[in-house]
């Protein structure tokens, strides 16, 4: 069990989405699945997504990227960032396997980091949970306070960097440690030597991603459209300004389409099981599934955005 002395009830009581947990030697004599040569040839792929992050100022480069990129960087502070990892080396994929104490449709994917000493990719926070798994050398990582969308970051940069970032603990991580971090926690992790970390992250999408994959469900005709009804009309209602009555008419319409659990449930089934990179689905096989009970008893299947059954 990758918590250590801490049980799974234990875990989703007291940290889960709460605050954060490091875990030491949680991993007994990890050896990393891929290392920073393997991860700096996936990033030479066109279909791989991958990011360069250089300097103390945090210069951004996206992938694919030329095989003689690797020889003119800096001998320190860069970091060599891959997504989906998981998707394409199945051994990366294999770590999902000490999740199962976790919703697997939760899953977003597993991101490789690789660094040079010093390498960082800023202090920053995310909306989203996260287990950062130690995989070669040694990482600092700071933890600072609670963010939200009001925190001030730096201007000029086109990573979302913490203009004032505080740390409140330090650690340093060596191979096989984990920390989780909850959603919104400020954190800064620097390289100490070369290393690689794995970054096993949990969707949380945002109510605006969620409210616009739903209407486009809704506008395929999954159920009969309601349309707007007039509030009592008077002759003085007819001005250009919108009367309070109308705008009370389209909330409730609104949340009377909205007001259909079978519905949302499969729309949210579809939605939290849709594979993040559609094209590779040939290639990389089952990503993700879950399971949705009915009222009625019957049970509907959901794999890769789809329903199976």
């Amino acid at each position: 069990m990758i918590l250590g002395n801490v049980s799974p009830e234990e875990f989703l009581a007291e940290y889960w989405q709460k605050k954060p947990l490091l875990i030491r030697n949680a991993i007994t004599d990890f050896e990393p699945p891929i290392d920073g040569d393997e991860l700096a040839g996936l990033s030479l792929e066109q279909e791989v997504e991958s990011r360069l992050v250089i300097g103390e100022d945090w210069k951004l480069e996206h992938g694919p990227f030329a095989e003689d990129r690797f020889a003119s960087l800096p001998a320190s502070h860069w970091t060599l960032l891959v997504q989906a990892a998981d998707l394409w080396v199945p051994e990366v994929g294999e770590l999902l396997k000490h999740f199962d104490f976790l919703p697997p449709w939760r899953i977003d994917d597993i991101m490789v980091s690789y660094a040079e000493d010093g390498g960082s990719v800023g202090p920053h926070f995310d909306y989203y949970d996260v287990f950062l798994i130690q995989g070669t050398g040694q990482r600092r990582w700071q933890i600072g306070a609670a963010c939200d969308d009001e925190t001030p970051l730096l201007k000029n940069t086109e990573l979302k960097i913490l203009a004032g970032f505080e740390p409140l603990q330090e650690w340093v991580l060596e191979p096989g440690d984990i920390l989780y971090l909850p959603p919104k926690i400020a954190h800064h992790g620097v390289a100490i030597g070369d290393c690689t970390t794995f970054s096993v992250g949990f969707r949380a999408p945002a109510a605006t991603e969620m409210m616009d994959d739903l209407a486009t469900e809704l506008l395929t005709g999954i159920v009969a459209p309601k349309h707007l009804v007039d509030p009592p009309l008077t002759p003085a209602m007819a001005v250009e300004n919108i009367p309070d009555a109308y705008i009370q008419n389209v909330k409730s319409l609104l949340l009377e389409t909205l007001n259909d659990d079978e519905l949302l449930a499969q729309w949210f089934a579809q939605f939290m099981t849709a594979p993040k990179y559609p094209m590779l689905l040939d290639q990389t096989g089952e990503q993700r599934r879950a399971t949705l009970k009915h009222k009625d008893g019957s049970v509907s299947r959901f794999e890769n955005g789809r329903k199976d059954d």
